[in-house]
């Protein structure tokens, strides 16, 4: 008896927490997310004893996630679909419902960038501290530890819709997510497809054997693929946060230096977990200096997607603002110095008689 070396995702976590109706996994772990955020914030603010009115955290978190709805639905519609659908209905972009068939159909609001949010609720978390005359680098530091545990739930939410998995892969956890079915006459579930292989392909059996998948009675294989949702929910999520809490939350040497490790620590973990995770069907690799004979097995380091690009520029935004924040926290200090040190206009007088 052969040892099966995957793991089937499993038969009973549906998408939808009610069968038929518009309620899913995926926008309750939005929800949980941004208050578990809210509570990170809650608790440093605490800690710090601001004195702050009540509703100012709340009403900071609100336009936050207007600005992370906004731009992270924007980027999806414009970097992640150059196929221009949302260029000849651009009613998609905010409605969350079909015409097809001449039946209305819930479609929800499929496609959300991480890029996208990220840009659009920092520019409107900056517009709400500056109007409130709130530090900018102190108050960011807040937000970003907590919005990395919260991030850990928005990528949970992408493993139950099975969505944004990973490369094909021999290794014991790879897991076989469901291939989609047709309901309606349109495509639902996990794996499209584009992303089942032949069974007569020799390269499809090899891994079949290796990982003890019976492809004896079927024509089209499904493959187990990395479960790069739950990595990144763990490095990106979890462990981003743990560094971010434990490490320099008491201990940060300037303001600012906790916004420019998430934006580094990020960008460097999402770039790594590129590697394994699938490419965007229709734009694949936007750089790809290695040609490879089968690129759904094959790997190059030297081949990057759309979501390294904008990691890679990440890391250098984080790593060009932790040297800005802390220059600017030295020199602050240096004018507190040497106004300290600044005899006074009596001594002045005294030492000139």
């Amino acid at each position: 008896m052969q040892v099966l070396s995957f793991i089937s995702f499993p038969k009973w976590l549906n998408p939808e927490i009610i069968q038929g109706l518009p309620l899913r996994w995926y926008g309750l772990m939005y929800l949980v997310a941004f208050f578990v955020a809210y509570q990170m914030v809650r608790i440093q603010v605490k800690e710090k004893a601001l004195e702050v009115q009540k509703d100012d955290v709340l009403n900071m978190f609100f336009w936050g996630i207007v600005g992370l709805l906004v731009g992270a639905r924007l980027f999806a519609v414009t970097i992640y679909a150059p196929a221009g659908e949302y260029l000849r209905q651009p009613w998609k972009i905010i409605l969350p419902v079909a015409i097809e068939n001449g039946k209305l159909r819930f479609t929800g609001l499929a496609g959300m960038s991480y890029h996208g949010g990220l840009l659009g609720t920092l520019v409107a978390v900056l517009i709400y501290l500056r109007v409130k005359r709130f530090s900018i680098p102190g108050w960011s530091d807040m937000v970003v530890t907590g919005a990395a545990l919260g991030y850990t739930f928005g990528r949970l939410g992408n493993f139950i819709n099975g969505e944004l998995y990973g490369r094909i892969t021999t290794l014991p956890w790879g897991m076989i997510f469901r291939p989609q079915a047709v309901i309606d006459g349109r495509f639902q579930g996990h794996v499209p497809p584009q992303h089942l292989y032949p069974a007569s392909e020799p390269w499809v059996q090899e891994v079949a054997a290796k990982v003890g998948l019976d492809i004896s009675t079927t024509a089209m294989v499904n493959l187990p693929r990395h479960p790069s949702q739950l990595y990144e929910a763990f490095f990106e999520g979890i462990v981003l946060w743990a560094i971010l809490w434990f490490g320099f939350r008491k201990r940060k040497a300037f303001p600012g230096q906790m916004m420019a490790v998430y934006i580094m620590g990020y960008g460097f973990f999402r770039f790594l977990i590129e590697y394994v995770r699938q490419p965007d069907l229709g734009i694949e690799f936007p750089i790809e200096l290695v040609k490879l004979g089968n690129p759904a097995i094959q790997f190059s380091p030297f081949n990057l997607t759309t979501g390294q690009i904008l990691n890679f520029i990440m890391i250098l935004i984080g790593v060009s603002l932790y040297y800005f924040f802390k220059y600017r926290h030295n020199q602050k200090r240096e004018q507190e110095s040497a106004k300290a040190e600044r005899p006074t206009g009596r001594k002045l007088r005294k030492k000139i008689s």
